[in-house]
């Protein structure tokens, strides 16, 4: 049998992050479907995601016979050099009055939301990545003094995402290298992208 050898591009650095908030039913509950506007920001530093998951061991004839880890949800940690006030607040699910007045810190529901991200890698090419189901979970806003020396300031978004259709998907995902022909970032970001149907859509606009 043939030996394949492959040699994966290596990450670069992270690009833009796309939001897109889901329409809001009466029960908050996600329905799969979104709001027309789509939010790109380049502010991202970092970003560090971490599956959620529990093995479970079958065992027969006195030993481990097989093993089951499904996957709950995706923790996604994003450092930011800023993040737009009207964004954060509607993530957390504040109330915003006529006269601009935010109320923060009731019991308001957060909403769903698509998280997307752009993963360059080092032969030239992106990875593209929607999280379709999200909410937040917490997020810092620190600052410090300004010194004679300049310091950078950082704020941390901590977001969860869980999954979005009855197979139990989190996230949906294409590399540039094996997408199909005509994706372009723009085309996969402009709103989110859930099945194959979704993807040739996408192309076509």
């Amino acid at each position: 049998m043939p030996i394949n050898t492959k040699k994966p591009a290596m990450k670069q650095t992270v690009g833009a992050q796309y939001m897109c908030f889901a329409d809001a039913t009466e029960s908050d509950e996600y329905n799969g479907t979104y709001e027309a506007d789509v939010e790109k920001t380049e502010v991202v530093k970092s970003v560090k995601v971490t599956e959620n998951s529990e093995t479970s061991d079958v065992y027969a004839s006195g030993k481990i016979y097989d093993s089951d880890s499904p996957m709950s949800s995706i923790d996604i940690e994003v450092s930011v050099i800023a993040f737009p006030d009207d964004t954060i607040s509607k993530m957390r699910g504040e109330t915003k009055g006529t006269g601009g007045l935010i109320l923060a810190g009731g019991n308001s529901e957060r909403p769903f939301f698509a998280y997307g991200k752009v993963v360059k890698l080092k032969n030239g090419k992106s990875r593209y990545e929607w999280f379709p189901k999200c909410k937040l979970v917490e997020n810092s806003d620190d600052i410090a003094t300004s010194e004679e020396k300049a310091s950078e300031q950082t704020d941390t978004i901590k977001i969860r995402a869980y999954p979005f259709d009855a197979a139990g998907n989190i996230v949906s995902k294409v590399t540039e290298s094996t997408a199909p022909a005509g994706l372009t970032e723009e085309k996969f970001f402009a709103k989110p992208i859930l099945t194959d149907a979704d993807l040739t859509t996408a192309i076509g606009e």
